[in-house]
């Protein structure tokens, strides 16, 4: 099976989004062949930046979304007066549907005009050799102007400047670049085949990754899967909500602009998408929500290698005078250590001996460069000496902070599972969460956990750990105090959640459920008549003989006869089936 994987700022980009996960899929499925098309979001995102790739990984197509505008600027093969007055009433389809937004009573109409300028945007892009010049061009800034200004748009784009609308119109460009890529085939004008050899499409996100996958079904046929771990529109609207108060933010048109665009993208992704699937029931009711349809849902839950957690040895179940709390993570003010540090204060009183272990996980190239995440765990340093004063034992010996601030990678904790197997007890204290992948991490290596409720933190703890309200110190130390002073239940938290972790979130599973998500994808695709049909495997499986005794001929499909059985032909008489009609 061939396996076009559609992908923007992950895989196979180091550290990019879902790259983690979508590497062991690729590797977990080494029957099948996979093209990647990777769209780039930053400039260290470039062709070749990429560690060796498996085998069964054919091809890697590229598309920046990121600098000047890439070759095809739509003006050869007479591109003239009547390309000119397509793309203006395709580009007004889409603006308007953008400008209105996907909410209310119009949402239904609004999203077919988007789907039908998008669409027709796309035959554009294919027939001309790209739309990068006309999307960018004086008169795609005035027909959305005529957009922001027509009656129904939204209120907060109807004061758009005209610097709002070049911003915009240049956001515009860079999210449908897919259309203007060579990548499908004979008929879209590229280099080899291209999507249209691909059997299924599965796109790694909702936004402008999809756009191919959209393309090569209504071209060619091909089934679409969209799979999010982290919705796409969601991380938008949080990235949005964040930068508004910054400095250089961007107006407040433009950012209802953008969301409105995204909103459009996604819901569009999850109309055409043959199965839509997410990490958790958080993330699905987020799908529901933007338009995906719940009939073709699915929850698959994300895998983790679980090789070196489950080798670490269960709670034993017995009392320590020195109990040690880890918490795993990417700092930010989104984990809310402050909480956590006064927590511990309170902990402490009641466990003495009690220490906290906060091991950072290293993040990619940006996170290195985010002075926001620097600052803050410079604030729970100074916070962490502040509450707790370096401690000795004697008036001769040194002092030693209760708090300990490592990072996954040095020397002294080269692994996360050496975190977890210092540990007696697993925290997470977000208020904002997805997939909580560490205390997920801590289920695994047999460790009870405390976690606040926010994200999908209860569906996958399912009942083997405490859980309390997010920004509450005295409820997270109550709880964490508890399970330090009653070993035994922490013993049996502990072995459930680890039982839990391997029946749910391991790689294994996760590879298992994608293979027969392609499988059931392939079996609905129409198979093409003729020679070639019966040269397909699995043309005509097991399934699609009928029981019963065949009787007289009925039709003919395909040059041969098609005969109804016994027990058909009884049924629609009215006459019930004797014991030799149909019956075995």
């Amino acid at each position: 099976m061939r396996i076009a994987l559609l992908t923007e700022g992950g895989y196979p980009y180091p550290g990019g989004d879902s790259a983690v996960w979508c590497d062991r899929l690729v590797r977990g499925l080494g029957g099948h062949e996979f093209e990647v098309y990777a769209l780039g979001r930053g400039e260290r995102q470039r062709d070749g930046a990429w560690p060796a790739l498996p085998d069964n990984v054919r091809r890697v197509r590229t598309a920046p979304l990121w600098g000047p505008a890439p070759g095809g600027d739509g003006r050869r093969r007479g591109h003239g007066r009547r390309g000119r007055r397509r793309f203006a009433e395709h580009f007004a389809d889409l603006a308007g549907a953008v400008c209105a937004g996907t909410g209310g009573e119009r949402s239904a109409a609004e999203a077919d005009r988007f789907a039908s300028g998008l669409h027709g945007l796309a035959d554009l892009a294919l027939e001309y050799g790209g739309l990068a010049a006309a999307l960018r061009s004086e008169r795609a800034v005035r027909l959305l102007e005529e957009a922001c200004r027509a009656p129904g748009a939204l209120r907060a784009v109807r004061s758009a400047a005209p610097a709002d609308l070049l911003t915009v119109v240049e956001q515009v460009e860079r999210a449908l670049r897919p259309l203007s890529a060579d990548w499908y085939g004979a008929r879209g004008g590229g280099r080899g085949p291209g999507l249209a050899a691909a059997d299924v499409c599965h796109a790694v996100g909702s936004g402008p990754g999809a756009l191919p996958g959209l393309l090569a079904g209504r071209l060619f046929g091909t089934p679409l899967v969209v799979t999010e771990y982290g919705v796409r529109l969601r991380e938008h609207y949080l990235a949005s909500a964040a930068h508004a108060v910054a400095p250089d933010a961007a107006s407040a048109p433009v950012r209802a602009l953008l969301a409105s665009l995204h909103g459009c993208l996604a819901r569009e992704a999850y109309r055409r998408a043959e199965l839509v699937t997410s990490g958790n029931i958080h993330a699905r009711r987020w799908q529901e929500r933007c338009g995906a349809d719940r009939g073709r849902l699915r929850t698959v839950h994300p895998g983790m290698d679980a090789s070196e957690l489950t080798g670490i040895e269960e709670d034993s179940g017995q009392e320590r005078p020195d109990p040690v709390l880890v918490w795993v993570g990417r700092i930010a003010p989104a984990r809310d250590l402050v909480c956590l540090l006064h927590a511990f204060a309170e902990v402490r009183r009641a466990v003495p001996g009690a220490r906290l272990l906060i091991a950072e996980r290293p993040g990619g190239p940006a996170a290195e460069r985010d002075p926001e995440a620097a600052q803050y765990l410079a604030h729970c340093r100074a916070l962490a000496a502040q509450l707790f004063p370096d401690e000795a034992a004697d008036p001769h010996s040194a002092g030693d902070n209760p708090v300990c601030f490592a990072r996954i990678g040095d020397p002294e904790l080269p692994r996360p599972a050496d975190a977890y197997a210092a540990a007696d007890l697993a925290v997470l204290s977000s208020v904002v969460e997805g997939f909580p992948v560490s205390l997920v991490e801590a289920m695994l290596a047999g460790r009870a956990t405390v976690s606040t409720d926010v994200g999908a933190v209860c569906e996958a703890i399912g009942g083997t750990g405490l859980v309390v309200p997010p920004r509450n110190p005295r409820a997270l130390a109550d709880a964490c105090a508890a399970l330090l002073g009653d070993p035994a239940r922490r013993a049996r938290l502990g072995a459930a959640a680890r039982a839990r972790a391997q029946e749910l979130f391991t790689a294994e599973r996760n590879v298992t459920a994608f293979r027969g998500v392609y499988l059931e994808l392939l079996s609905r695709r129409p198979q093409p008549a003729g020679p070639a049909a019966a040269a397909l495997p699995f043309a005509s499986p097991p399934e699609a003989h009928l029981p019963g005794r065949w009787t007289a001929p009925a039709a003919r499909s395909g040059g041969r006869p098609v005969r109804t059985p016994g027990w058909a032909r009884t049924a629609a008489a009215g006459v019930p089936a004797g014991p030799g009609e149909g019956h075995r």
